[in-house]
């Protein structure tokens, strides 16, 4: 018995948006995927700005945000995935925050 294999590449993201409820990804095969902004508790601490500043990491497999020290993976979003940050890292980052600290690491 012959199976035949088909490998498929997961898509690439092309653009990023953030509103104070949602991250929507534009994806390079067409598709728009949103995702509740609170699985990202970084974005929901950052600025308008801060969120605004990104860029796209990996030829698009990921999405780095520098002034929040926050990666987010295309697989993680497409699997449903939030952010996997323990609450002890976030306190300590937005402890750092409060005191002009970036709080990249």
């Amino acid at each position: 018995m012959n199976t035949s294999t088909v490998e498929t590449q997961s898509p690439s993201a092309t653009s990023a948006t953030v509103s104070d409820e949602i991250l929507l990804v534009q994806l390079s095969d067409g598709r728009a995927i949103s995702v509740p902004l609170a699985w990202y508790p970084r974005l929901v601490h950052g600025t308008i700005a801060e969120r605004n500043r990104w860029r796209l990491v990996g030829n698009g497999r990921g999405i780095h945000w520098p002034d929040l020290d926050e990666d987010i993976s295309v697989d993680n979003l497409l699997s449903g995935k939030p952010s996997g940050e323990s609450q002890g890292s976030l306190k300590r980052w937005l402890e750092m925050r409060s005191q002009g600290k970036n709080g990249n690491s």
